[in-house]
């Protein structure tokens, strides 16, 4: 190795899509001169303040990208709304509290699009986030994520800490949670497909079909929050999304979800089912005054590639 001191990335929540995606991006690009790791949470219960000293005792790390969170779909969002507030300000606080007591160099957090608030206007910008309060239907993890950015302004002030966010929007891929009743949207749908074309059965789409998102792929944000670590100076936070333009409906993302399985059953729409906000839409403009020509992988592709492995890792698959 080199005289130069090796950087130890800590990556908490390493088990899921974004955390495999990440690996993925780093082993493809291997530097002798990085170590990173990645926890999951039978390494360590992030809402217990020892054991969260424990797991920084043992690495020492100099950065860390905190993806930890408990996290669900609308209707867990609803269900669950204290404890969603209560275990995440936990994770964050002891996770950014432990950097500071270790001296991490830099922390980069991933936030949500659903920290914006309800009433609001289109496109959502970072200067946004704190202009009202964020919609009813996933209002405890909300806050909880919305303080992320809150504390890192905080911690920067007091502390001099070097503590950011990014803030992708719907996000799909690989080793994501396929659970039908607590998962997010894509991956729900993905696993009604398969059971429904496994089983000659209709497929039910919760809820009208009509609102709008903009999706992700692991793989793109893995690549993104690798260049926030290493690149991205501010203290702010900054979103991670396709172009508005590539904005569709949930009618339209099961109907690319059902083409990529070839799925020729019945399609029914449960309209007694919450939709939650009808649109989050995000600007990317800061994104590209960085990244102007960053590429996003197109809906179709990154949908037909998820379907595949969803297919062939069936039976260990969370869901």
């Amino acid at each position: 190795m080199s005289g130069k001191t090796e950087m130890v990335v800590l990556v908490t929540g390493g088990s899921g899509g974004v955390g495999h995606a990440i690996q993925t991006i780093v082993e493809q690009n291997k530097c002798t001169d990085e170590k990173w790791i990645f926890l999951s949470s039978k390494d360590a219960d992030l809402s217990i303040e020892a054991e969260t000293r424990a797991v920084f005792e043992k690495y020492r790390p100099t950065h860390v990208i905190h993806l930890a969170a408990m996290v669900g779909g609308l209707y867990r969002n609803l269900k669950y709304s204290c404890d969603f507030l209560r275990l995440n300000l936990l994770m964050n606080g002891n996770v950014l509290e432990m950097s500071r007591l270790y001296n991490v160099k830099k922390v980069v957090s991933c936030l949500s699009t659903c920290i914006f608030p309800d009433k609001t206007t289109f496109p959502l910008d970072e200067t946004m986030i704190h202009d009202g309060p964020p919609h009813y239907s996933n209002y405890g993890y909300s806050m909880a994520k919305r303080m992320i950015d809150v504390m890192n302004h905080c911690y920067h002030r007091q502390y001099g800490c070097n503590y950011t966010a990014v803030i992708p929007t719907n996000l799909y891929g690989p080793y994501d949670n396929f659970n039908l009743e607590d998962g997010h949207v894509l991956p729900g749908l993905i696993n009604k497909v398969y059971t429904a074309k496994k089983n000659g059965t209709p497929v039910t789409v919760w809820g009208t079909g009509r609102p709008l998102r903009q999706f992700v792929h692991f793989l793109d944000l893995a690549k993104l929050i690798i260049w926030t670590l290493r690149e991205y100076k501010e203290i702010s936070p900054i979103l991670l999304s396709v172009d508005e333009e590539d904005e569709i409906t949930i009618k339209e993302l099961a109907e690319m979800v059902v083409e990529a399985f070839d799925f020729k059953g019945e399609v029914i729409y449960d309209t007694s089912k919450s939709d939650g906000q009808f649109k989050k839409t995000a600007s990317n403009d800061k994104l590209k005054k960085y990244l102007p020509d960053f590429e996003f992988t197109p809906i179709r592709q990154g949908i037909k590639e998820t379907v595949d492995w969803f297919i062939k890792n069936y039976e260990t698959a969370r869901k």
